[in-house]
This record gives C-alpha cells, structure tokens and sequence, in this order.
C-alpha cells in the first residue's frame, strides 16, 4: 500500500489507500492505470456542494447535504423501472429518499445504515425529499466527533457503472496533495508570468479543488494552453524541418504555360478557383515543398484546381498523381480528367487494385519510365513497385480519408526515385495538395490541419443548380415517396439513406426499409441497398449500376456519403435525419444536384433535442457547407467532430474549441516564436517540453526524423 512519502506518479492504482484489485481494475478499464492518470483525469464539471446541515434546518428547492441513520427501506414497482425508497432521520428530523430504477440498492442500504446524502430538495407531503441523491456510507461515528462536510466546490468525474463520480472525486482528492508535488512544470517561470499562466501543480490543484469557479477556470486555461502549445509546437517543429532538409522541384510557371493549362479546362474559371490556382502556383515555384490543404463545398470544382497543379509538372517534363479513397472514386477522376485531357500530349494511368498481371506490369513500367504524366490511383500508389521517374506533385483526394502515416508514405516517393538526399544534403520530395468536400471551422483546420496551408475555394461551379431542402415528420413518410414515385416515372433516380443496415429496435434500416419500398411506394422499380458490410467489389459494381442508370433508387447507409457523381440522381431523401450529424447530412446532400434538373433533399426527421431540431433547422436554412461548419462545432463541439475527421486527430482533455480561439491563436504564435529559436527543442532546459511533446504526438506527426 503505498503512503504519502512513498508515492509516484507511477504508482499502480491498486496500491492506492482504498482502491484494492476490485476497484483497481475497473481504473485500468477507464484507461487509469497509475498516479499520473488519475491526476490528469480532469472533471467534466463542479458541483456547488452545499455544506451540512440538520435537516429541520433544509430548505425545497436548494441542493442539501445532510447525514443520518436510515430507519426504513422498501422496493416498489416491479423491475427494471423499480425505485428504492429510504427514510433518513437525524436528532431534528426526517428527510425521505427515493431512487428511480434503484432496486439494486436493497443490498447496499438497509435500516440502521448511517449514511450521508446530497441533492436536490423538493416538497413532499408535509416534508422534504430528495430524489436520486448521492450518496456514501459512513464510519461508525459513535465515539467521535462527527466531521461535518463544508461547502466546496465538488469536481464531477465521467464516471462508469463500476466506478462512480464521488469514488473518482475520493480517491483523488486522497492523492493529490503529494501528487502534485511530484509534478515538473516544463515553460520557464518567465513564459507564465507573461501569460498569466498559473503553475502546472497550482493548475492541477485548482482544476481538482478549486475554490472559486475563477480558479476552476484559470486551471482550464493553463492546462488547454499546455495541449494547444504542444500540438503547435509539433506542427512548427515539422514545417521548420521540411524548409530546412526537404526540398521539392521549383516548377516554371510563365504567362504562356498558364493559357495552355487553361486551354485544356473545360470551362472558366470560377473566382474561387482563379484564386486558388494563383496560390498553388506560386507555391509549385519553390523548392520548399508545397503542404496545402484545398478545401472547397460540393460543387466548387477542387479535381479541376488539382489538373491545374499536375499540369504544371507535366509542362516541366514532370509527374503529378493523385490518390483516391476508393476505387471507384479513382476510376471516376481518371474519367473525369481524361475526358479533359482528351487530344492532348499529355499521358495518364490508371492504377488500382484490380489492375493485375501485365496490364499492371505496363503500367508500372510506363510510370517509372516517365512515360506516364498523370497517374490516379488508390492507396496501391503507396505500395514498393511503385516507382516514378519525377514525381512532382501529389494530391490526395478526401483527405480525412488518409492518415498522416499515408500523407508520410507519398511525400518519400521522392523525384527520380531516389531515398536519399540532392547535391546540397537534402532530401527530395514532391509537393503535395490534400483535398477535402468537407469544409471545416478555422478554428479545427488549424488543429487537424496545423501542419498545412489551407485554400479555401468559395462558390459554385455555373451550371450547379440549388437544391432544395424540406424537413417533415415521420408521419409524411409515405407521401415522400409516393413523391420519390413520381421523380422515378419523370426518369429521375434517388437514393434512400438510412442510420442502420438491420434493427429490431427503433433505428429504421436498409433492409427493412428495401422490402417495404419494393413491395409498396416502388413496387415495380428497380431497386438495390448497399451498405459498409458488403465488400468493397460488390459496392463499386452496385454504384456503377446506379450510375448506368439501371437501378431506379438505391437504398443504402452513409457509406455513399462520398461516392461518385450520378448527373441523374434528383432526389435524396434521409429517414430519421435526427440521428445524422450536420456535415453527415450536408454531404449526403452533395450528393445530389449534380446534373441540370432541379434536385430535392427531403429529411424526415422527428428530434427529440434542441441540438438535434437545430441541425435540421441549419440543413434547411442554409446550403453553405462553411456556414454549415461552423454551425456544426457550436452544437456538437470540437472533440466528436475531430474525432469523426480523422483517426490521427488530437484529442483534447481541457481544449474547448470555439471558446479557447484566442488561446490557440496565442499557442500558434508562442510556437512559432519558440522553433525560430530552437528548431528542434535540444537545448537542456527544453528536454522535459521535448518529452512531453514527443509522448503525446510523436507519432501522429511523425517527428522522428526530424531530430
């Protein structure tokens, strides 16, 4: 059992005074294995926790801590909604307890129990009661002076069905004095005192027993400040060492190159675009490697942006490439970029998995020889055989879609194939342009994306018709698609989406759904479901189906949330829409609206939250994906949203984004400022912030070879 002079931050949870194996384990299953965890386990909230009184001396309406002798119990209603009942009595009084679907309890609280409890108080018959309290067990009091609790601000813990909140909030406050003791600040007093930065151990004594809510939030600030600064930090630290030991081919650009790109497109030039291209181009001009990100709604017109890119290396006798998530993505931009390349000198490939024996072997040979300009694919560019003779430019469509680990992998299939460095020591690699349809808040392209440029393309390409967007209620279903019908007979196609593929609970599914339509609404019509289960083949052979026009509706998940253009498809239509996030439902709608017809987005929904009537609310008020966006972080907040983004996202303990901007904006700069100063963090006095910022994104961001 360790004591206070014997512990560590590494201390097993088990050796912990009141913990055991039991309760040892059911920390380890939350993810809190040691001293250090448990400190940086940080509350989701504080409750005002009033301090005790005697009953007579409670009040309705207040939240009460009180202590007493349990006098009666009982079990009523029948189980799993059974509520546990309990009377409390002290030298002045009587306090009734009542616990909905407690029945559980009848073994842990029984008469003569002496416990304490603390809620909210309401009137009840003559007296007070309080419902669903917390509660504990207390020692025998008899021959001591009974330790009254004092009001405090009480640290609530996400807690799990083996471990509780005031199990967490115990244990913890019985650490923390010499925990936090042990506890190494790494920013240099000076950089505190000039941001108003408490310590790392006043911050953690703060944010676990706080005082005030002022100090609760002065922890918050320091403690955000910290995970901020060490992302940007990484990020700072990789861009200095691309500018520093990278270096990628300077591309010509001239006023006569740019009017024969542009003579290639098939259309103008939206001002969106315009202004995105000018941006990439004087990126592709240097030696340092280009790290942008190209972020544009649906409809913005991105893959013509990206041609314009990898014609630049191909009128300097250089490759471009471009990566796709799926197959039948790459399949679609090859067609896509083919067609506009149509009677031109310039070669492309592609090349996927299904491309095998010597049709592969052609290919292969074509890239490596520079026969090859353009060559789109999927992650089978990543493989060894693969080689380039110049590869240039690299863009990855979808980019969400790709780890970091992967963006690493295309920036090594370096100019001429070689592994090593130039005639000046430095490594060679291409530029590289990531493309998203998912617009993202500033505030997370600088987190997600921190290591990267951003291009923003804003409007439409002409031609792209409005899609109009209507929110009705479940009981409207079967008029929606008699309406559905109707745009079928008129030689529309729609996709149905559903949140589940099976259920036989309240989720509406594809299957169930496909049999209804079929036997109903569609009767007659050629229908097809798709959804995540199926294999990869089988899905890109049904979304070709449904490109050909042969099937009428295709009934599916959101695995079509990014899929191929269907001109023909009118109508989208989303079953129980509430349970859909809004970038989830705005791409979904993307879907549609991509031909000259006018295209329809109907969601049916019935949301039983705030947040969830305002994301439809949105959807139907606005078709602005960034709008969209920011709309999105203030219902859901940063951390689902990141989590959703991407794998390799950070994830965040004290960061609330939008509300920490001017925190990270601050962070960004200290970063900045600090890697000017000390490229790779080597000096003695930055060793602690080096291993810290390794620990926690290392990894991620691949920061081993840079120092």
């Amino acid at each position: 059992m360790a004591t206070k002079t014997s512990l560590k931050l590494t201390t097993p949870v088990e050796d912990l005074p009141g913990v055991g194996k039991k309760r040892g384990a059911a920390l380890r299953a939350m993810g809190l294995p040691s001293v250090a965890h448990l400190i940086h386990l940080l509350p989701h909230r504080y409750e005002h926790e009033a301090a005790e009184a005697a009953i007579s001396d409670l009040r309705a309406n207040e939240v009460v801590t009180a202590r007493g002798e349990v006098t009666a119990t009982r079990v009523a209603g029948r189980p799993p909604k059974s509520r546990f009942e309990a009377v409390l009595m002290d030298e002045t009084g009587r306090l009734d307890l009542v616990w909905f679907n407690g029945g559980y309890l009848r073994s842990r609280i029984h008469p003569g129990s002496r416990i304490r409890v603390q809620g909210k108080s309401r009137k009840f018959g003559g007296g007070l009661q309080v419902t669903n309290p917390t509660w504990e067990p207390l020692a025998d009091e008899a021959n001591t002076e009974p330790k009254r609790r004092r009001e405090r601000l009480r640290p609530v813990y996400p807690g799990t069905e083996d471990i509780s909140p005031r199990v967490l909030d115990i244990v913890i406050q019985g650490i923390l004095d010499p925990a936090i003791e042990l506890i190494e600040d790494h920013l240099p007093e000076a950089h505190r005192k000039e941001r108003a930065l408490p310590s790392l151990r006043e911050a953690y004594r703060m944010a676990h027993r706080p005082e005030s809510l002022d100090e609760a939030a002065q922890a918050q600030r320091r403690l955000a400040y910290d995970e901020l600064l060490l992302l940007q930090l990484g990020l700072q630290m990789k861009r200095a060492y691309m500018e520093r030991s990278v270096r990628a081919p300077a591309l010509h650009w001239s006023k006569q190159i740019d009017a024969h790109i542009r003579a290639r497109l098939p259309f103008e030039l939206t001002m969106g675009q315009d202004a995105a291209v000018r941006e990439i181009a004087r990126d592709l001009q240097k030696e340092q490697p280009a790290n942008r990100l190209i972020q544009g709604d649906v409809g913005s017109g991105k893959t013509v942006v990206a041609l314009y890119a990898m014609l630049m290396a191909a009128a300097d006798r250089m490759q471009g490439a471009m990566m796709a998530p799926t197959e039948l993505l790459a399949e679609q931009h090859f067609l896509t970029l083919a067609e506009m390349l149509a009677g031109s000198n310039v070669r492309i490939d592609l090349l996927t998995g299904a491309k095998r024996g010597e049709e592969r072997a052609e290919t292969l040979s074509r890239i490596e020889s520079g026969e090859t300009d353009i060559v789109v694919g999927t992650h089978a560019l990543l493989t060894e055989t693969v080689r380039f003779k110049d590869l240039a430019v690299v863009v990855i469509d979808e980019q969400h879609r790709f780890g970091v680990h992967q963006r690493a992998v295309l920036r090594q299939k370096t100019a001429n194939g070689e592994s090593g460095g130039g005639a000046d020591g430095r490594d060679r690699a291409p530029h590289v342009l990531v493309m998203t349809a998912t617009p993202i808040p500033r505030t997370l392209a600088m987190t997600i994306f921190g290591d990267l440029d951003i291009t923003t393309i804003r409007g439409m390409l002409p031609g792209r018709k409005p899609i109009a967007t209507r929110v009705v209620e479940p009981s409207q279903r079967e008029e929606v698609f008699e309406f559905v019908r109707t745009r079928i007979d008129q030689g529309d196609q729609a996709y149905v989406v559903l949140p589940a593929i099976e259920s036989g609970g309240a989720l509406r599914d594809v299957r169930t759904t496909a049999k209804h339509l079929e036997e109903r609404a569609l009767s007659g019509k050629r229908i097809a479901v798709m959804h995540g289960k199926l294999k990869g083949a089988t899905r890109d052979q049904i979304m070709g189906r449904f490109r050909s026009g042969l099937i009428d509706a295709l009934v599916a998940t959101t695995v079509i949330e990014v899929g191929v253009d269907v001109p023909n498809a009118t109508v989208m239509v989303i079953d129980q829409a509430e349970r859909f996030g809004l970038a989830q439902l705005h791409q979904l709608r993307g879907r549609v609206g991509r031909g000259q017809r006018a295209s329809v987005c109907v969601l049916i929904g019935d949301p039983s939250s705030p947040e969830a009537a305002g994301r439809l609310g949105a959807m139907a008020e606005t078709a602005d994906g960034f709008e969209l966006a920011e709309r999105d972080l203030q219902l859901r907040g940063h951390g689902e949203i990141l989590g959703a983004r991407q794998s390799g996202a950070p994830m965040f303990r004290a960061v609330e984004l939008p509300k920490h901007l001017e925190l990270l904006e601050l962070a960004r700069r200290d970063a900045r400022a600090w890697i000017d100063r000390s490229p790779t963090l080597s000096n003695d006095s930055e060793s602690l912030l080096r291993t810290r910022l390794w620990k926690a994104h290392g990894d991620a961001l691949g920061l081993a070879d840079v120092a």
